[in-house]
Parts: structure tokens; sequence; C-alpha cells
């Protein structure tokens, strides 16, 4: 599945809030700034052309659902992630916020005990 841009993202996290929308219901949805509509139903349907969600007919409009689950999406885009900018090391990443003082002592001792009770 392709990268998905900033817009694409909001979309789909918005999507997977409401489960099943059409498009003014995910423009509802959004927070600020908002996109014009003729905006956002672009970006649903290059979410649709990219596999991302699915869409139905109902009347005279179209409702489109996730097609790939929130856990999936963060499962994917966090390997990429890791992959790309910490040399696919969890240890490099961690560090990375030790160091930029992102992530406390009392913090990492809480992941340590999380790491050991799995």
């Amino acid at each position: 599945m392709e990268k998905l841009s900033v817009a694409e993202e909001q979309a789909l996290q918005a999507l997977w809030d409401l489960q099943e929308a059409n498009v003014k219901s995910i423009l509802e949805q959004l927070r600020e700034p908002v996109p014009p509509y003729t905006t956002l139903a672009s970006t649903v349907k290059n979410l649709e052309k990219k596999g991302y969600i699915s869409s139905r007919l109902l009347g005279n409009m179209y409702l489109y659902r996730p097609s790939i689950t929130e856990d999936d999406y963060k499962k994917r885009f966090m390997g990429q992630f890791i992959k790309t900018y910490f040399d696919d090391s969890y240890k490099e990443l961690v560090n990375f916020f030790v160091s930029e003082k992102k992530l406390s002592k009392d913090e990492l001792e809480e992941i340590i005990r999380l790491i050991e009770k799995k």
C-alpha cells in the first residue's frame, strides 16, 4: 500500500471513528483547518484508489468504510518509519526519545515492566 499524505491520514482517522460515512460526515469529523468539500472528496477517492477504503452506493451517495484497521495501519506505518529513520532499530527509537528528553526515567522503567510482563 502506498504512503499516505497528511490529509489522507486525517480522513482515514475520521473514517475509523465513524466506521462508515459519506464525505459530508467525514468533513464534519475533521478538525480545523477543514478542507473544502471538493478537496476532501478527492482525498477520499485517492484513499479508495490506494486500497485503504472501499465504497458502496446507497441511493445517490457513496458510503465509505476503512479497508484496513487502525492497528494494521499503525503496524505498517511504524515498521516503515523505524526502518527509514532509525535503521530498523527500536532501540535507536527509544534512545532518540531519551536523548531528546521526551521519555523520562519513570516512563522507561514502565516500558521495561511492560516488556517483562510479556
